[in-house]
């Protein structure tokens, strides 16, 4: 079975297992993080917030998708998964060891959601197709 029909037929099992991931990156102590500094310099570091939050509010759309939720639920999935990100960042400040919160990061999460709500459209294409 290709992994993508597994990820369109069972949605909310993929977008549980990524969040906990996020949380788990999120949630690792500092002093365990790898840094290079060249990947500073071409914001790579957003780039991956982007990315996995662009991956979270997709799989956010295709349970809203999967149980036939219209485009508001779609809307409001994407808006929690962009409120989620905030509250990592927020957790990183005051719970996590060694982690310090990053307005610019809650932009890239937030940019990540808001590219997938551009594109929820070609996501319910996707998904179709790949059914």
């Amino acid at each position: 079975m290709k992994y993508w029909t597994l990820i369109v037929k069972r949605p909310q099992l993929f977008t549980t297992v990524w969040a906990l991931f996020i949380f788990v990156l999120c949630a690792t102590p500092g002093q365990y993080i790898p840094t290079a500094n060249w990947l500073e310099l071409l914001s790579f570091d957003k780039l991956v917030h982007a990315a996995i939050f662009f991956v979270l509010s997709a799989g956010l759309v295709l349970v809203a998708l999967d149980r036939n939720l219209n485009s508001l639920y779609k809307s409001l999935f994407v808006a929690l998964a962009i409120v989620y990100g905030a509250s990592l960042e927020w957790m990183q400040a005051n719970w996590f060891s060694h982690r310090s919160a990053d307005v610019l990061d809650i932009a890239a999460n937030s940019t990540g959601c808001a590219i997938t709500w551009l594109l929820r459209f070609k996501i319910e294409n996707w998904r179709s197709r790949a059914l």
